[in-house]
């Protein structure tokens, strides 16, 4: 048994400048391809209620210039956002032309308020996706933003366990969600969408019924949504540091998931992340559920397939091949699937290939005297191939631990690795913060497992046979 503390991964940012906070880096020294091939001006479409778009716009204009920072003696967690502007942060700004807004009357969606649930969504995403259609034939476009209808009803769903600790609510009726149906059906146009709730950018608003979910303050508000736009629009606002002596990674994340009907075995999915944070989504074949251990698993042919078929897709967005491959699975690695990845990797003659198995939880804890949980980065290896990594935790830079929750580690085991586990770990809490949704550098899964089990919400509602669009910036 062995405790180790793994130092902050910095990030990279414009110019090779180094930061280990997202908000930090770009404040100070721009995005990470500000002096490159930056995108300097968003050209964004807006569907909404012609309030909605109003109101959005109003906000946006506010964020062109800088927004002061929460009110707190916590300065390294709040941080002001420097202005959405050519001259500072991100280099860039956000333009919009009227041709490329798609008012939604209000009358339309009064007429779904007297509806159920699941069926409110259902016509919800069908008034959008027509407006989308319309806006799809429209040329100089780079994001699309969507207003959530305030009509449909809110009810968060999946408040997690001990050992699985809840993602960020998500609006959910009978298998059926706002969120991933529109993004479902928006995989068929040419750019991504971002959609976007009221009480973002209309901090009087409160929601029907109350809303359990905690408000984050303007300055934070301004960053994620910002972060997201930027990226969605091609940009690079930061990237994983990468020594000249190291190998070119790819990591590579896969998780399972159910189809909408629920009746069929669990299907796997692949994110791929190169270390500029470019993601390419792949989907599998369908998996079966282990009688021994009840997992989902690959046959040796489908977890061959699936590596080559990401691979492939990694070649094709890069024009060029990793000389390492990570790849991380929720479910441990049968003999079979292991084979089945190594065979991939000689066909395609990747010079290493380690595996990590990510469990859903661990029944092993660490306590720290005093008030706060155990420092981000404090990891305990219970034997060569078992540890637990608080990746959520006490953070020195923000002098407080910013959850609401007692943090759970993440466990990894190492199945068939070179890398020190040490290594892993860092590389692992790197990857934490590879989240283009949120700035805040403290995630607690890395971006290859947290986009992996995601994106199953959105692919679920695709055919069988429909191939999903590759780019990550689409399934945000």
């Amino acid at each position: 048994m062995k405790l180790s503390l793994l130092d902050e991964p910095e990030l990279e940012f414009s110019t090779g400048s180094r930061h280990a906070d997202p908000r930090h880096g770009i404040t100070f020294y721009g995005s990470a391809d500000a002096d490159l091939a930056a995108p300097r001006a968003i050209r964004v479409g807006i569907i909404g209620t012609r309030d909605a778009i109003d109101g959005v716009k109003r906000w946006l204009d506010k964020c062109r210039s800088p927004i002061a920072a929460k009110s707190s003696h916590l300065t390294g967690l709040f941080l002001s956002f420097p202005g959405f502007d050519t001259n500072v942060g991100f280099r860039s700004t956000i333009v919009w032309d009227t041709r490329l807004e798609r008012p939604i009357t209000t009358h339309a969606l009064r007429n779904i308020e007297s509806l159920s649930p699941a069926e409110a969504v259902a016509a919800a995403v069908d008034l959008y996706d027509t407006e989308l259609t319309a806006l799809n034939e429209e040329p100089g476009c780079d994001v699309v933003l969507i207003c959530r209808p305030d009509v449909l009803p809110e009810q968060v769903m999946n408040s997690g366990t001990p050992d699985r600790p809840r993602r960020e609510p998500r609006v959910e009726y009978a298998g059926v969600d706002f969120h991933s149906l529109l993004k479902a059906r928006s995989l068929k146009t040419s750019r991504p969408i971002q959609i976007i709730r009221r009480e973002t950018w209309d901090a009087a608003y409160k929601p029907k019924g109350g809303d359990r979910r905690q408000q984050q303050d303007e300055a934070t508000k301004a960053w994620n949504l910002h972060t997201a736009l930027y990226y969605q629009a091609g940009g690079v606002p930061w990237r994983m540091t990468r020594a000249a002596e190291d190998l070119t990674s790819c990591f590579v994340g896969v998780a399972f998931y159910r189809d909408s009907a629920r009746d069929t075995l669990q299907t796997s999915v692949a994110q791929v992340f190169n270390q500029r944070g470019d993601g390419v989504i792949v989907r599998g074949a369908p998996a079966r559920q282990s009688r021994d251990d009840r997992q989902p698993h690959l046959t040796e042919n489908d977890a061959k397939s699936l590596l080559s078929q990401s691979l492939a897709s990694y070649r094709r967005e890069h024009r060029t091949m990793p000389a390492r491959v990570m790849l991380h699975k929720t479910s441990s690695f049968t003999d079979a699937e292991q084979r089945g990845f190594r065979a991939a990797a000689v066909d395609d003659h990747i010079d290493l290939l380690e595996l990590v198995w990510l469990p859903r939880g661990d029944s092993v804890r660490l306590f720290r005297s005093g008030e706060f949980p155990p420092l981000r980065g404090t990891m305990l290896s219970l034997s060569e191939q078992r540890h637990v990594l608080y990746t959520r935790g006490s953070v020195p830079l923000y002098k407080t631990y910013a959850g609401m929750y007692v943090p759970s580690p993440l466990p990894f085991r190492l199945v068939d690795t070179e890398s020190s586990a040490e290594e892993i770990g860092t590389e692992l809490l790197t990857l934490t913060k590879m989240n283009w949704n949120a700035t805040q550098m403290d995630g607690r899964l890395p971006i290859t497992i947290r986009t992996a089990e995601s994106i199953g919400g959105i692919l679920k509602h695709l055919d069988p046979g429909e191939t999903p669009a590759p780019r990550y910036a689409y399934y945000m």
